[in-house]
């Protein structure tokens, strides 16, 4: 029996995903569920965000899932793997969970001319090491320079990112980056909240960089993913249809998620442990 497309972060960001996708492929159903009483996950160990992860892609099967998309740089820097290589084979073994740094990794040294890129992430995308090691398979000629912004995700979450502390933390990281090199002119924003910071980071960046967010490149992986696994896009359902979860409270989730997908949106409440 077909059923939706699940969509997981560990709080808002992933909304800047879906909204992606939902504009990409209208058609499908999707299902989306943020763990806000647990985040953020850039902080955490290694060990902590495979067992949350887990516990979330399991809510999705139980929700009849056939596929699921960690949109969350973190989880797919830190579960991803495990969940596919260890735990899909006895686990649901023809279903597939997908994240976002192999499409990112994929394509974002084609839009750099001096093949010099820069990635920003939270702590633990970029201590995993997860686009250095990507990157190297695709583009090996593409000189990598990486930096951790762990105040951006909880100015976010905070709803702060129009303030001026904010500008202060953006420019911070931003000086770090480029410190490292002045020649990258394309900068990959690794982490699905940083849109909503992209108006300030675009101010205080060097003239002609250029910053990826990676909600794109997500939806056109996903619609040709679908395209080569038939047999996946069968069992995903089609109605244009959004349902929307959280492991917090719903009327925040639905004041705040409002902001990230760009409308209005009704959650429930939902527990994973």
């Amino acid at each position: 029996m077909a059923a939706p497309i699940g969509v997981f972060d560990s709080g808002y960001g992933g909304l800047t995903i879906l909204k992606a996708l939902k504009k990409q492929l209208p058609e499908y159903d999707y299902i989306y569920l943020g763990d806000n009483a647990r985040a953020p996950y850039g902080t955490r160990s290694f060990e902590t965000v495979y067992e949350y992860t887990l516990e979330a892609v399991k809510w999705f099967f139980d929700q009849g899932c056939e596929l699921v998309i960690l949109a969350c740089n973190t989880a797919s820097a830190k579960a991803l793997r495990n969940i596919q290589q260890l735990d899909l084979p006895t686990l649901a073994p023809n279903k597939r969970v997908l994240g976002v740094i192999r499409p990112s990794s994929e394509v974002i040294g084609n839009y750099s001319l001096t093949k010099q890129v820069g990635i920003m992430g939270t702590s633990g995308t970029i201590q995993s090491e997860s686009y250095l090691i990507e990157m190297a398979k695709f583009f090996p000629e593409v000189k990598v320079f990486q930096q951790a912004c762990p105040m951006w995700v909880p100015i976010i979450e905070n709803g702060e990112y129009d303030s001026e502390g904010a500008d202060y933390y953006v420019k911070k990281y931003l000086d770090q980056l480029f410190t490292q090199s002045k020649d990258i002119d394309v900068v990959l924003l690794a982490c699905t909240h940083y849109p909503l910071l992209e108006a300030k980071i675009r101010s205080y960046a060097p003239k002609g960089v250029r910053f990826i967010a990676q909600g794109d490149i997500v939806a056109q992986s996903l619609a040709l993913y679908l395209e080569n696994h038939p047999e996946i896009a069968q069992k995903c359902s089609k109605n244009g249809q959004l349902s929307f979860f959280t492991t917090d409270n719903e009327q925040v989730f639905e004041q705040q998620g409002s902001l990230f997908f760009g409308q209005k949106i009704a959650a429930k409440h939902t527990d994973l442990a």
